[in-house]
């Protein structure tokens, strides 16, 4: 018996070391994308799931904030040459940039947010079904508008961002088959995702033409739309990160995209030898997307609202009610 008890807990103590030499020998990296780490919304999501890693383990990873798209391929191999066992891109813009320099590089992990496309053996790939998010926000927006048209702005004119779109306005008809959804895209190139003044001048031509909710996924641009909203005395929807606190009272609520859990999850596999690859996608189902109930918004959505909305979710989760993902055949079936 007793040598059984010695076996066992040397056992154990081999694996805590060999943990632990594995976390000693770990060097993380990651590459934020245009707009920063604290842009409010997805970079700054990221941020988060980085902050509590380096907070539960002590581990520093090393950061970039890239300000021009040169800078994604240069900040990567500058991270390897560095020492990085582990590089996360964040946004599909650095799409490019990873699969080259994970295809350099196949003794380090690789790991981005937004692709799915890619196919390096050293390569993890998170997607999100943000189209079903925005369905529960599209909802709340039609519940709580009064005038029967909502708005949507979008960053950059691409798939990604049709696709909240569409689920959005899923949600909103599903509601009610006649409310109007008014859209506006905020440009067609990368500094769509950082101008918050053309997010603010985008709202406002949507609230004079009678919208009185309107869901923002723009990135920085979108503080714009928040700011833009509240001081109409209008709501906004706000997106990535829980952005209630942003206009408490305004924010009607946020679609939840976790990229804070991909990149947490992400860093603590590595840590751990438990990197595996290939694409991840988050769901309603997964809790990689959802929408924002707090102490900020919490008078804005009633009892029934809420009930509603918690219905239709339960619904996606088991198959009854399909979203449809503008990406799939790049249309929109519900106008």
């Amino acid at each position: 018996m007793k040598k059984l008890m010695k076996l066992a807990l040397a056992g154990t103590v081999a694996l805590a070391t060999s943990a632990a030499a594995w976390a000693e020998d770990f060097k993380p990296a990651v590459i934020y994308d245009m707009g920063g780490k604290f842009d409010k919304s997805f970079n700054e999501g990221v941020f988060n799931g980085i902050k509590r890693f380096t907070d539960e383990t002590g581990i520093e990873v090393m950061e970039f904030e890239v300000t021009n798209e040169a800078q994604r391929e240069q900040a990567m191999q500058r991270m390897v040459q560095r020492g990085a066992t582990l590089v996360l891109g964040v946004g599909f813009a650095q799409a490019d940039a990873i699969d080259k320099v994970a295809g350099e590089n196949p003794d380090k992990d690789f790991a981005i947010i937004d692709v799915s496309w890619l196919d390096k053996p050293n390569l993890r790939q998170y997607a999100f079904k943000e189209h079903e998010g925005s369905y529960l926000v599209g909802m709340a927006a039609a519940l709580a508008s009064k005038t029967g048209t909502v708005g949507f702005v979008g960053g950059m004119d691409i798939p990604l961002i049709r696709a909240f779109a569409c689920g959005y306005v899923q949600g909103a008809k599903a509601v009610n088959g006649d409310v109007q959804i008014l859209q506006n895209m905020t440009g067609t190139t990368p500094a769509a995702w950082n101008d918050p003044g053309k997010g603010a001048e985008l709202t406002q031509s949507q609230i004079d033409r009678g919208a009185d909710v309107v869901y923002q996924a723009a990135g920085g641009t979108g503080i714009g739309v928040i700011r833009a909203a509240a001081d109409a005395g209008k709501f906004s929807i706000g997106v990535d990160s829980n952005q209630n606190h942003l206009a408490p009272g305004s924010v009607l609520t946020s679609m939840l995209k976790r990229v804070d859990v991909a990149a947490y999850q992400t860093m603590k596999d590595a840590m751990s030898g438990k990197f595996d690859t290939g694409v991840r996608t988050l769901g309603l189902a997964e809790g990689g997307v959802g929408w924002a109930l707090d102490e900020n918004n919490k008078d804005l959505i009633t009892d029934d609202m809420k009930a509603k909305i918690d219905a239709a979710s339960a619904e996606i989760v088991a198959g009854k009610v399909a979203v449809h993902d503008y990406r799939s055949d790049n249309t929109c079936p519900a106008g």
